[in-house]
């Protein structure tokens, strides 16, 4: 499919403030774990077809007044990120300076844009989130009465479960519904210990890096490819029978990773003799405790496997899935997240960031999950969106990221968002085996599609 080229306007921009004005003006500091995160830009969108009832002005009314309460809520959202000049570190300072509301008309039917090949079609349509914000909000129209709805975040403020928590208060306020999961905002448990003790495999892991040393990764492999796949529920069953071949028990992402894996070892130069995978682990599950389930910020830390290009190209997706399960298992504990935090308190201040992510290692993937995103749980109050995704408007990566999450058809199958260097694309997309289907409107619910 070829995109039309898309003619798209900026057409206004709008300050959204929380509606409680009896909120003090206050100074949100970022725990380590939100140090950990980087100043990386995430985007998240849903694709929403006309709606049945009203207009473009009622809808864009909808989002502003509910985004409006829900702020009451993440009062930070509202804020600006600034640095502290004592501590040299930054923090928001929380005036309800507002959210940038963009809105955009994108000169073509919703329909078709290409959401196989998203760099073309998608980079161009969204406004770069400043310095500054949070939290950026866009919605783009079409021709044909659907629209975008997409927010950008500043990864320091919230990583994917924080954010998931966000857009689902908004979502639930936006239907005048009570909102099911009232954020928590202390930081109290992320106070290091004293003393402090981690074990090698915090700096074997981890490094103080600059801004500069993310935004320019190494050259060897280009990742910038932007895809989004469709893979079916068959697929990650049969994957999960090969990693279970021999008495196992392995979970789904285990498997789908060592497909990847496996794959990805296919693709490198001659130099490079081993290749590396990386799993975002979430800490509110480790630490055992209701009192972290509702944090907003961040609290994960990065889970790495690194093996020989031989052993990957030669060993079975069940030998390479224990490998994974090994690397994973590593972190997804208490203690490791005690210890993480201890290392980032030592190595203050500064940002930090795992090194697998800076490519810095050798060539290496990254697979999360964004099993949050359900798109149900975004019906604003026209419907559910047709598709939605996580999104990177960052021109390269030092490591290719892939994201599954559970599709439109709630039917076990999966929507992969990621960003691949070009090698690895085409081999995700050859493979005899076909896994990596290019997503089209047939993977849509026809109840949705229909109204597209």
């Amino acid at each position: 499919m070829v995109t039309p080229k898309i003619i798209s306007e900026f057409t206004r921009k709008t300050t959204v403030r929380a509606t409680n004005t009896s909120i003090k003006p206050y100074t949100h500091a970022f725990s380590n774990f939100d140090l950990l995160s980087g100043r990386a830009p995430v985007t998240v969108f849903y694709a929403y077809a006309k709606p049945r009832v009203g207009d473009y002005s009622s809808m864009l009314s909808i989002i502003k007044t509910s985004l409006s309460k829900t702020l009451n809520h993440y009062f930070q959202f509202a804020g600006r990120i600034v640095s502290n000049p004592i501590t040299n570190l930054p923090e928001i300072l929380c005036h309800n300076q507002g959210v940038e509301l963009i809105e955009v008309y994108a000169g073509i039917d919703l329909a078709s844009l290409d959401f196989y090949d998203l760099k073309q079609s998608l980079d161009n349509l969204f406004v770069p989130l400043s310095d500054e914000a949070p939290l950026q909000v866009q919605v783009t129209s079409f021709t044909c009465g659907g629209f975008l709805l997409s927010w950008c975040i500043d990864h320091i403020a919230a990583d994917a479960t924080a954010n998931n928590m966000f857009l689902v208060s908004w979502a639930q306020v936006a239907r005048n519904e009570p909102i099911s999961n009232y954020p928590d905002h202390q930081k109290l448990i992320f106070q290091p210990r004293s003393p402090s003790s981690y074990s090698p495999l915090l700096d074997q892991t981890f490094i103080k890096c600059t801004e500069e040393m993310f935004l320019n990764p190494p050259n060897t492999y280009d990742v910038s490819v932007k895809r989004l796949y469709f893979v079916e529920a068959s697929d990650v069953v049969k994957l999960q029978e090969l990693a279970n071949k021999n008495g196992d028990q392995r979970t789904k992402l285990e498997a789908f990773s060592a497909y990847i894996w496996k794959l990805a070892a296919t693709t490198l130069v001659e130099s490079d003799t081993h290749c590396n995978m990386g799993w975002l682990v979430d800490g509110r599950a480790r630490m055992m405790s209701k009192d972290v389930q509702n944090l907003v910020g961040n609290f994960v830390s990065m889970a790495v496997g690194k093996t020989s290009v031989e052993k990957l190209t030669q060993d079975s997706i069940s030998e390479i899935a224990n490998v994974a399960h090994e690397a994973i298992s590593k972190v997804s504990n208490k203690q490791h997240f005690l210890e993480l935090n201890d290392w980032i308190e030592c190595h203050k201040p500064g940002m930090f960031l795992a090194k697998v992510l800076l490519g810095i290692s050798g060539p290496a993937v990254i697979v999360t999950s964004a099993r949050y995103f359900a798109l149900d749980d975004m019906d604003i109050g026209f419907g559910p969106p047709v598709i939605g995704t996580v999104y990177s408007t960052i021109p390269r990566l030092g490591a290719a990221y892939v994201n599954p999450q559970p599709s439109p058809k709630g039917d076990g199958s999966l929507v992969v968002f990621a960003m691949l260097w070009p090698k690895l694309a085409e081999a995700l997309e050859i493979d005899p085996n076909h896994v990596f289907k290019t997503i089209t409107a047939t993977q849509f619910p026809s109840k949705n599609l229909a109204k597209m």
